[in-house]
């Protein structure tokens, strides 16, 4: 049973569908792999009792055997991010005063994820509000690192990263507006995709100006990231920013060989603080590249103003944040962390003047790199400018002596890529010295997900840093 576990998403899938794995015994390899690691790293919260968890899953073994269809998820063991509503969960934002909040249906990523086949056991844990890329809350504590528990398994979805790099959760979902995806999935070795702008629908916060969080998946894999991104993918008309290319799309083969390629790599993104190891593992990755006969030519697109911009409208989103708390709750900052009341009354103090500039700005950056994107197919950076580390400091203050001023500074290499739209995913990069997983992040073209999935797999395959499994295991 304990292999099982470590098989791909898809190989369990298919497996299912042929009847030759019952999604009782998936259910049970996970729960043995929860039970003996979860308490150390604190990964899923809200989880079903076991039993429970069987029952829904034989329920699915018996509608199989009557001739349902079993979905693209059929079977899969899921735990959603504590940011989304899954009915009959608690939705908590690691907030206390939320503890209790029961989702009475789905929300639409759910739903689609349902729909796919998908047995819900659980939430994956989160910081407060979703805030920061250090995962730990006052209601359920911390997430460790499944490769060293005194480091931090990142954050926002760093709950997903450690469940789902440890084998108790076959893929996550997640969600990023600065890199809440790509932080945790290069701290814990797995992959963790940003998908463009309006590919998974989205309607809570800004439906057109200031928008910057997307969801997206997780696996150890690219191919699985693919398989849920179809399920998660697709037109949804509530949505003002949906694109209407179908999620199905993505569940075709992505292989392809790296003749014709032409990418960019900035190890440090434009003079970035950059951990020297990082750095030297993201040369690595352009040297992998050429070696698969691609070009890679040493270049960056001007990404000036575009953390002011960013900092404004993550801002701005907060702010619609504060005015509901402010509403339903208004003792809630005897209950925040202090990081979190800063973003949040930061941003009720904006001003139209501002809001409307970093707008603008926000359009200048897009057509630039957009020029960009017509001379390179793809631009390989660090997925986070550090290693993973310590899980009691709460944000990193310097790196390599140089100080930072705010808690989200040193996922400047991420957040500048948010503002941009453009789809970004985070692949295991490798590891530093002291065997602590380093991610590559791979930006695609405007709307280029598919063809990112596909460079991402080159990369991935070539060098199979995904098969490095935690000690803990």
């Amino acid at each position: 049973m304990t292999e099982l576990i470590w098989q791909g998403a898809r190989e369990l899938t298919r497996a299912i569908r042929r009847r030759e794995l019952s999604c009782h015994d998936l259910m049970a390899a996970c729960y043995d792999q929860i039970e003996r690691l979860n308490p150390d790293l604190n990964a899923i919260v809200n989880l079903l009792p076991r039993e429970s968890a069987l029952r829904q899953a034989t329920r699915k073994d018996d509608a199989l055997a009557r001739g349902d269809e079993a979905g693209m998820l059929g079977g899969l063991p899921m735990a959603v991010k504590d940011l989304q509503a899954v009915q009959g969960f608690p939705t908590t934002f690691g907030f206390v005063p939320y503890a209790d909040q029961v989702a009475d249906q789905d929300g639409e990523l759910a739903a689609r994820m349902r729909r796919a086949g998908a047995i819900f056991i659980g939430k994956t844990n989160v910081p407060e509000f979703g805030l920061g890329s250090n995962t730990f809350n006052s209601l359920f504590g911390a997430t460790h690192n499944p490769y060293a528990l005194h480091k931090t398994a990142g954050g926002s979805s760093g709950g997903a990263a450690a469940a789902v790099a440890t084998g108790m959760l076959p893929v996550a979902d997640g969600s990023d507006m600065g890199g809440s995806l790509r932080n945790p999935a290069s701290f814990c070795n797995v992959v963790g995709m940003r998908p463009s702008m309006g590919r998974v629908p989205d309607v809570r916060a800004f439906g057109w100006l200031a928008r910057l969080s997307i969801c997206g998946p997780m696996a150890r894999t690219v191919g699985d990231v693919a398989m849920l991104l179809a399920t998660q993918a697709g037109y949804y008309a509530p949505d003002p920013l949906s694109l209407a290319e179908p999620g199905d799309s993505f569940a075709t083969p992505l292989d392809r060989d790296a003749g014709k390629l032409k990418l960019a790599i900035s190890p440090n993104l434009g003079g970035l603080p950059i951990d020297k190891e990082v750095e030297q593992r993201i040369e690595f990755a352009g040297e992998t590249f050429a070696e698969l006969g691609a070009s890679v030519e040493h270049a960056c697109p001007d990404l000036s103003g575009a953390m002011d911009v960013f900092q404004v409208q993550r801002a701005a989103n907060l702010a619609v944040l504060g005015r509901e708390l402010d509403t339903r709750l208004p003792t809630w900052r005897e209950h925040a962390k202090d990081t979190a009341i800063w973003n949040i009354e930061k941003g009720l103090e904006l001003t139209a003047t501002e809001l409307i500039q970093a707008d603008v700005e926000r359009r200048r950056i897009y057509h630039r790199v957009v020029r960009f994107f017509q001379r390179y197919d793809a631009l390989l950076c660090p997925a986070a400018q550090v290693a993973p580390f310590d899980i009691e400091d709460e944000w990193v203050r310097e790196i390599n002596g140089q100080p930072l001023a705010t808690y989200i500074d040193w996922m400047t290499v991420c957040c500048v890529i948010s503002v941009t739209s453009l789809p970004a995913i985070s692949v295991p990069g490798g590891f530093t010295k002291a065997g602590l997983p380093v991610g590559l992040q791979i930006v695609g073209r405007p709307r280029g997900d598919f063809e990112l999935l596909r460079i991402a797999q080159l990369y991935e395959q070539a060098t199979n840093h995904y098969r490095v499994k935690p000690g803990i295991v």
